[in-house]
């Protein structure tokens, strides 16, 4: 993939590309995840994770291989144009903006809230505090952006470490409040693990600067959805041991800071702020980049294009923040319900057609993960996820929270 368009190639290092993983999966999810667990229980919770981390994680190396037989470098809806038609382009493009408006919609909403508490100022002053950074390091692109996560990722591990052991040796822990199971709410949990999951539109970006050497994309995407499995299961669990599934809140570190004392709210509080910068840079920029593909403008790095795509990238979601029509776990569910159901067909279709139609062999392929069964298992578990969601909005079923 040695070409240039649009967008150019910078060189990431392998752990500059597995952290861009971990930040854009560890956002406002894992903040929501206890919350919206509360009612199924933290296995059923454990049991969705690791179905959802196994077929994003076959989805991302379909996209992988995807890029890589392809030379000149594409977001995804230049790739789906590109091996399916304009139609599969406009479908996954609007998953990617409607997954990445979603989640920038939470972050900004749950940053609002965290700040408001923290600075006792207004939550929507809070959420422009927390915007102005972020806009800055999705302005200087991908480099910034890696450099970046590496840096922050690292924090983020550091505080949530501390925090996580905290909880398991505090006296107020209790099994109780995590080991029970129901069912009835199962369904609508695995819809937050794909959100939490969902982060194949920074494959294209990861391949762009691992462009020098191309076998490190898959370990880099199976290395940060791995830490980010870890991060999923530890998070919510530490939570719901101490606070029990009554006194959670939707942003779960306003509540576990409160349980364990003054010290561990702020640096909590402190992991939730970097958890979503890490995710809005990385979905911001994705984002982006997507935008400036999929409307084929002349070239990312041009000052107006870029104020352009700026604009859409992180206006639209501040002012959805505060029009009281998305709450922030809702958005969670939404993004990750409708995002799943595309993200799950369209990168299959991708593949088997790059496998016949794709410009250069590459130097890795799918192996077994690519198998019509494993395709067919995702398809299946995607769209009845999709459908168990709407029914429930339209009341048929039980909501999860």
């Amino acid at each position: 993939m040695s070409q240039e368009n649009a967008l150019k190639v910078r060189k990431l290092t392998f752990w500059e590309a597995a952290l861009i993983i971990v930040g854009a999966n560890i956002g406002s999810g894992i903040l929501g995840l206890a919350y919206s667990s509360r009612l199924a229980g933290w296995p059923v919770l454990m049991i969705w994770l690791i179905i959802a981390g196994f077929f994003t994680t076959a989805s991302m190396l379909y996209v992988a291989e995807t890029t890589l037989r392809t030379k000149v470098p594409l977001q995804l809806p230049g790739l789906a144009e590109r091996y399916v038609g304009k139609l599969g382009s406009w479908l996954i493009f609007i998953s990617v903006a409607a997954n990445s408006i979603g989640c920038m919609i939470a972050y900004t909403s749950g940053s609002g809230r965290i700040l408001g508490e923290l600075l006792n100022i207004p939550t929507p002053l809070g959420s422009l505090i927390f915007s102005i950074p972020a806009v800055l390091v999705v302005w200087f692109g991908l480099k910034a952006t890696g450099v970046a996560e590496k840096i922050i990722s690292t924090g983020m591990v550091v505080l949530v470490g501390v925090i996580i052991i905290a909880s398991f040796v505090s006296t107020d822990a209790k099994i109780c409040n995590v080991m029970y199971s129901n069912w009835t709410y199962a369904v609508p949990v695995f819809n937050v693990a794909i959100f939490c999951f969902i982060a194949q539109y920074a494959v294209p970006e990861l391949a762009r600067g691992l462009s020098h050497s191309p076998k490190k994309l898959p370990k880099a995407i199976i290395v940060g959805m791995a830490i980010t499995l870890v991060l999923l299961a530890l998070v919510p669990l530490a939570v719901l041991s101490l606070t029990g599934r009554d006194k959670v809140t939707e942003v779960a570190t306003l509540a576990w800071g409160r349980a364990l004392g003054q010290w561990a709210f702020f640096v909590a509080n402190a992991f939730a702020l970097c958890a979503m910068m890490t995710s809005y840079w990385a979905v911001g920029g994705s984002f982006l980049t997507n935008i400036v593909d999929k409307f084929k403008f002349k070239s990312e790095s041009d000052i107006v294009t870029r104020l352009l795509c700026i604009a859409v990238v992180a206006v639209p979601p501040f002012i959805l923040a505060y029009s009281g029509l998305v709450g922030f776990v809702d958005a969670i569910y939404l993004a990750g319900t409708f995002g799943g159901v595309i993200m799950s067909i369209l990168p299959i279709m991708m593949l088997n057609s790059a496998r016949k139609h794709g410009d250069i062999e590459p130097e890795w392929k799918n192996g077994f993960i690519a198998g019509r069964a494993v395709q067919w298992i995702m398809i299946i578990l995607f769209c009845g996820a999709a459908v168990y969601a709407i029914l429930s909005l339209l009341g048929f079923l039980p909501a999860g929270w």
